[in-house]
């Protein structure tokens, strides 16, 4: 029947725990007594337990391991610092020739240190300096043209603020012009009413400009009136 899987977590039962440090402590040292005797390693291990107790074994003796063990750590240390020095020398190295590279190319595009140049490379030299030349010329042309543009959108935009004052003039003196004729046509219709939006709109409505029509009168109205005029015969 198979075991099943243990989950690896701290045992909580202080007895269980001690119990079973008892039992994997005797395997581990086994197993590292085993692997000293069948590979013919050096073997060291220390195990301290939760009360601090002190387990260990060595397959020679414990201080030639730890010296071992200290020894081969200072060794890895110089070993990683020496590749690391050894890597920035080279990191160094490699700027240092393309600063050299680049110094030489900038000389050579401003005309110096030419004499020992092939016909190739001076003719690449001149490609690249009228490709440069080129550049300069379109960015310079292209900064004129949107300087002459902002000029001219400057100056219309001068213009329509101008326009906007015209407008706003004319607008003004047509709003004094008006409010004026509704309050003499108000004062003259209306003397003891205050003037509002309503009696101006009732001033300037067509019905009031035309003259008054004959209203029709009723059956009734029109007996009434004859009779009247009959009393006053």
């Amino acid at each position: 029947m198979r075991r099943g899987k243990i989950m690896l977590k701290k045992i909580d039962d202080s007895t269980s725990r001690q119990v079973t440090f008892s039992k994997r402590r005797k395997g581990f040292l086994k197993k590292a007594r085993e692997i000293s005797i069948l590979c013919d390693a050096e073997v060291g291990v220390i195990v301290f337990s939760c009360i601090g107790k002190l387990y260990d074994f060595a397959s020679s003796s414990m201080q030639s391991v730890l010296q071992r063990y200290t020894e081969s750590r200072e060794e890895g240390h110089r070993l990683n610092s020496a590749s690391e020095i050894k890597h920035c020398q080279r990191e160094v190295a490699s700027l240092r020739q393309q600063l050299q590279h680049l110094q030489v190319r900038h000389r050579q595009l401003m005309g110096e240190q030419l004499s020992g140049v092939s016909v190739k490379n001076l003719e690449n030299l001149e490609n690249q300096l009228e490709k440069s030349l080129k550049g300069v010329l379109w960015l310079s042309s292209d900064s004129h043209e949107l300087t002459f543009q902002g000029n001219v959108m400057q100056q219309e935009n001068i213009e329509l603020h101008k326009k906007i004052s015209l407008v706003l003039q004319e607008n003004n003196a047509l709003r004094k012009k008006v409010h004026k004729a509704r309050d003499v046509n108000g004062g003259n219709r209306y003397f003891h009413e205050p003037f509002n939006r309503t009696i101006v709109h009732d001033v300037f409505t067509a019905s009031n400009l035309w003259p008054s029509q004959p209203q029709p009168q009723s059956k009734e109205a029109g007996i009434e009136s004859t009779h009247l005029g009959l009393q006053l015969h």
